[in-house]
């Protein structure tokens, strides 16, 4: 694990160390919070906590540089929690344990949390480093960006200095992204009154899992599997063909993560059991099938359980399910002007299903307001059907790109001189916070860029070692020559 601290650069990589054995997940940020002020404390530099849980830091240009223009560096402190079945990591107490793999650092059965410890260990190196020109300089470290981007929404006006923002939250190198999707979080709920199972029906819980997963914005085109839209499909032949009723369902963790796994109980006559069982291997088949180039390591099966006392009455079940099945999930359209990047899309992510109660989760991104509506009442229509209550939260507007962009083209330039080069732009379907702070602060020239990281919100996430080093020369070069003011 402390391996990576031997890693060049070593300014990075000790600093991305010490964030991994601090708890951050989404949530639970008190430890990284003090973590982050005590840094600061003790290499001298200013730093405070803002009342949206934000932490900023504040470094004086050096002498002979206080005619430049102010860059505002800016990450995310939390990280998305997820863990293999077999993990018993608890991410509110545990360090992560990270380990190299070849040209990549990788996490023993959870997220690294590079997404976006990697930013924040690099504001943490310039706000350290001695040997360094610049101009005056503000660190934002937002908070719960992963759960709904809740401290650049709440970020205070007039509390950043700058004229140049500096995202560090994209995840491949060489890429500057200029502009990013808004999204939504769309939660449809169902309350009702269980029913007892019958005496002499038999339960079985049948789990779903292995799939990928993935970023549900950087990676919802790739056509990977949703745990929830896939089990749906099985639920649904279940009901018809072995009488089964549904008790519970709980699938996928996370609104921006594609569901990896999904887990029902069904009630059903003894005699249908087999069948059942029989029904899931072919599913199973099925989904290896039709995702052979896509997923592997495809799990499907059927446990016998003790029955429960109460289910879904079947009425509310078929509403349900058919809601399930009938609900948008994956891309819905390309931007046509940039038709390699997806414009609108939405990720059932979360189902809980039990104790009276249905909880379904979605996170609808777009880069346009009147699309992310379209997606929005698309959703609303599809679960009212149901009889649910729809609720919205947490909507944020996409970053419309800026292809003029002063110090998106001073990068470019110190791009193309550092690696012989030139460098890609690009527009991203995931959310950034650049657009909810260019809202509050709409003066500021912004570019997001980053080193190389593949699989966020997966347990196979991933940092790829050989980006780290040219990704730390160009930002250091361009602090170095920011424009004047």
């Amino acid at each position: 694990m402390s391996e990576i601290k031997n890693l060049q650069p070593t300014c990075i990589w000790k600093n991305f160390h010490a964030l991994t054995q601090v708890p951050r997940p989404s949530g639970h940020l008190e430890k990284i919070q003090q973590f982050l002020l005590d840094f600061a404390a003790s290499v001298g530099v200013e730093a405070f906590k803002d009342p949206a849980g934000n932490i900023v830091m504040r470094k004086p240009a050096t002498p002979g540089m206080e005619n430049r223009k102010g860059v505002i560096l800016q990450a995310h402190m939390d990280m998305v929690p997820q863990k293999s079945p077999e993990s018993t990591h608890d991410f509110v107490t545990d360090p992560i344990e990270p380990w190299i793999d070849g040209d990549w650092v990788k996490a023993r059965g959870t997220t690294l949390g590079a997404d976006n410890g990697m930013g924040v260990a690099a504001i943490m190196a310039v706000m350290e480093a001695k040997d360094m020109k610049h101009g005056p300089i503000d660190a934002l470290i937002t908070a719960d960006e992963e759960t709904g981007m809740f401290g650049a929404n709440d970020l205070p006006e007039n509390e950043l200095q700058g004229d140049i923002l500096l995202n560090l939250d994209s995840e491949t190198w060489g890429k500057f992204v200029i502009g990013s999707a808004g999204g939504i979080d769309v939660t449809a709920t169902l309350e009702y009154k269980e029913v007892e199972t019958d005496p002499e029906d038999k339960a079985v819980r049948v789990t779903l899992k292995g799939f990928r997963g993935g970023h549900s914005g950087l990676e919802i085109h790739e056509g990977r599997a949703n745990a929830n839209k896939q089990m749906v499909r099985f639920v649904r032949e279940a009901i018809e063909e072995c009488e089964a009723r549904l008790a519970t369902w709980h699938g996928g963790n996370m609104r921006n993560a594609i569901p990896f796994k999904a887990e029902v109980v069904l009630t059903l006559p003894a005699e249908n059991v087999e069948a059942l069982k029989e029904l899931v291997a072919d599913w199973k088949a099925d989904f290896e099938d039709q995702f052979k180039n896509i997923e592997s390591g495809i799990e499907m099966y059927a446990e016998e359980i003790e029955a429960p006392k109460t289910e879904v009455p079947v009425e509310i079940q078929d509403n349900l399910v058919n809601a399930i099945y009938a609900c948008h999930d994956g891309v819905i359209r390309m931007i046509p002007s940039y038709p390699t990047v997806v414009e609108t899309s939405s990720n059932l992510a979360i189902i809980d299903i039990e104790g009276g109660r249905a909880a379904l989760k979605i996170l609808a991104r777009s880069s346009r307001e009147d699309m992310k509506d379209y997606i929005v009442k698309t959703l609303e229509s599809c679960f009212s059907m149901a009889g649910m209550r729809v609720e919205t939260a947490g909507s944020y507007g996409g970053w419309d790109p800026n292809p003029d962009s002063e110090i998106l083209h001073h990068l470019l330039g110190i791009y193309k001189e550092l690696n012989g080069e030139d460098g890609i732009i690009q527009v991203d379907h995931a959310g950034l916070e650049c657009s909810v702070i260019l809202g509050k602060y709409p003066h500021l020239d912004v570019v997001s860029l980053g080193p190389t990281m593949r699989s966020p919100h997966t347990t196979s996430e991933r940092c790829f070692i050989p980006s780290i080093a040219p990704f730390w020369a160009l930002l250091k070069k361009a602090l170095e020559e920011i424009p004047l003011k």
